[in-house]
């Protein structure tokens, strides 16, 4: 329910979805006896979308969950199991098209390999069924399984989690598949604006848990005052900083993370 209830809740919340909506309401009545304010309806809806676009307003919002969580050291100790948690990839495409289907994102599966070489004894777990909100025969995590054991990975270490449809059954199946133990460690793998939500649900689903984030979307710095050169970026990342934003503070008021801005 609630994951369905989220799909709903965001397709009727995003900005753009909103922005969109509220130009072509405008446009339908500049016919109208409202015409005139119709048309100031349409100018505001697409400056809005213009600025939006253009400005870096999107990096501004994503660069402090992005900057949460720091990586780890690079001398820290191997541990027990490292969790891959999905959204990169397209499982519904990669089965009309018969190969995995990467999208952003990608990077969650590529770095997972490299640190399945870097700590050889840990185990490798993907946790992604299907975000669609209709029975769907494929899953994230069957395709994640056949991109690492093609890249050379070990399916014996390979653990697959293909049930969770959100980052909060993401936590909560994967604890029910892999039993953590408080003297376990583990490292979470997930986009680096993902990171503080994540971490919260994993922390409460009681993981011993550490962020390992990749993906970045900001540079840090002055990079981030730049104007963006494609208004699709722009609102893009603009789109995906409020949804993280919003779903911290749902998550919170629901009370499946105890913190509204978890922290290192």
């Amino acid at each position: 329910m609630f994951f369905l209830a989220s799909k709903v809740l965001w397709f009727l919340a995003a900005p753009l979805n909103i922005l969109l909506v509220a130009a072509l309401v405008g446009a339908l009545l500049t016919a109208g006896r409202y015409a005139r304010q119709a048309r100031r309806i349409v100018i505001l809806a697409t400056l809005v979308l213009l600025l939006i676009g253009l400005l870096p307003l999107g990096v501004w919002l994503i660069e402090p969950l992005e900057d949460r969580f720091p990586p780890p050291p690079a001398d820290m100790a191997p541990p027990y199991g490292i969790v891959v948690l999905g959204g990169a990839i397209d499982d519904e495409l990669g089965r009309a098209r018969h190969q995995v289907s990467l999208e952003e994102g990608a990077a969650r599966l590529t770095e997972a390999v490299a640190l399945a070489r870097r700590f050889p004894q840990s185990r490798l777990v993907y946790s992604g069924g299907s975000s669609s909100v209709t029975e769907s025969s494929s899953t994230e995590a069957a395709d994640a399984g056949k991109l690492w054991i093609s890249l050379g990975v070990d399916p014996a270490r390979i653990t697959l989690e293909d049930r969770s449809r959100n980052t909060d059954e993401n936590a909560r199946f994967t604890r029910d598949l892999v039993h953590p133990e408080p003297s376990q460690v583990w490292l979470l793998v997930t986009s680096a604006y993902h990171m503080p939500r994540s971490m919260g649900l994993f922390r409460k689903a009681g993981f011993n848990i550490v962020a390992y984030p990749v993906d970045y979307r900001s540079a840090g710095g002055w990079d981030d005052w730049r104007l963006n050169r494609e208004a699709s970026r722009g609102l893009r990342l603009f789109d995906g900083a409020v949804h993280e934003w919003i779903g911290l503070i749902a998550y919170r008021a629901s009370g499946k993370i105890d913190e509204l801005f978890p922290a290192p």
